[in-house]
């Protein structure tokens, strides 16, 4: 008979996959991996490579699932994997870097007809640098010294696109009266 792996937490599914259990890993997937790709989407990744990206952070995790101290939260520990592996697959294609920089800024919004806000749209409404490291550091919680290294840039400048991608999402999310829009 089966054992019912959901009432477990993660530390403990953790401890069962690093023993060589593949259906508690499994559920950790089942659980985190809808997050990780999440992630993965609003760095930028297109949903196929965000699948991609996603699955080969989970077998990475896997294979490594016995260096996982419990710290903190595993899904954040397999985030920070799939943005490495991003970055990894970003590098990779040499043009992303003269793309980085040279980007102009879109036009579109936050907030739908309704009034209500949208992350995902205000995150793709941001240059792609910005995003990337609004991203990294928020969403898969590397540092800005990490996201320097991963991309390549001066630290000022990671600190620079994550402080002005977060000013350009609260300007894009922060309510508005009814009626009033916001012009950038």
């Amino acid at each position: 008979m089966a054992r019912a792996l959901t009432p477990l937490h993660d530390v403990e599914l953790v401890a069962l996959a690093a023993g060589g259990d593949r259906g508690a890993f499994g559920e950790l997937v089942r659980r985190h991996g809808s997050a990780v790709r999440i992630t993965l989407r609003r760095m930028g990744a297109q949903p196929a490579l965000a699948d991609d990206v996603a699955q080969d952070a989970f077998l990475q995790a896997f294979e490594r699932c016995a260096e996982f101290r419990g710290e903190g939260a595993f899904v954040g520990w397999v985030k920070r994997i799939a943005a490495r592996l991003y970055l990894k697959r970003l590098r990779h294609n040499a043009r992303y870097v003269a793309e980085l920089e040279s980007e102009p800024e879109p036009e579109t919004g936050g907030v739908d007809a309704g009034g209500r806000m949208d992350l995902d749209e205000a995150l793709r409404a941001l240059p792609e640098a910005e995003r990337l490291c609004v991203s990294l550091c928020h969403g898969a919680g590397l540092t800005h010294a990490e996201i320097a290294t991963h991309l390549g840039l001066p630290l000022g400048t990671v600190k620079s696109h994550v402080k002005r991608g977060l000013d350009r999402l609260r300007a894009r999310l922060e309510p508005h009266p009814q009626g009033a829009r916001h012009v950038h």
